[in-house]
């Protein structure tokens, strides 16, 4: 179980990346498995959350970098996201779930050198209640 847990929580850590992932599918995987509901919750959480955490960091540091051909971010990603933010506010941060345009936000929170008290407990929120809804989802399954 130990290793399914450390599955989960790299799959939630890479999906809140730049990297392409879907730890939702392990979440409901394990928990078809019988796996706990509130350890599999704060274990995919707290990957996803700290995944998003890198954006952050990477919003910081690495916006000098745009026009270099790695850069993953295109600059119209960037603007879109940059303009959401300055509207809605850190608010937006609620929905860095999101498939799409939710780490274009977490990285933007970095750009915008939007406070880690600020950032963390409003990523966590909305990324916690995302699984909450796959945990809520998968008993009706």
């Amino acid at each position: 179980m130990l290793m399914s847990v450390l599955g989960l929580f790299g799959s939630a850590f890479f999906a809140a990346t730049i990297l392409p992932f879907y730890s939702e599918v392990v979440l409901f995987a394990l928990l078809r498995q019988g796996g706990d509901p509130l350890l599999l919750l704060l274990v995919a959480t707290t990957g996803n959350t700290l995944g998003s955490l890198v954006n952050w960091w990477m919003g910081l540091y690495l916006l000098r970098f745009q026009n270099r051909r790695w850069f993953y971010f295109s600059p119209a990603q960037i603007t879109r996201a940059q303009s959401w933010f300055q509207r809605y506010g850190y608010w937006t941060l609620l929905l860095a779930w999101l498939p799409i345009g939710g780490d274009p936000l977490t990285l933007v929170a970095g750009i915008m050198k939007i406070r880690l008290g600020v950032f963390l407990p409003l990523v966590a929120i909305g990324k916690g209640l995302r699984y909450v809804a796959v945990i809520y989802f998968s008993a009706w399954w």
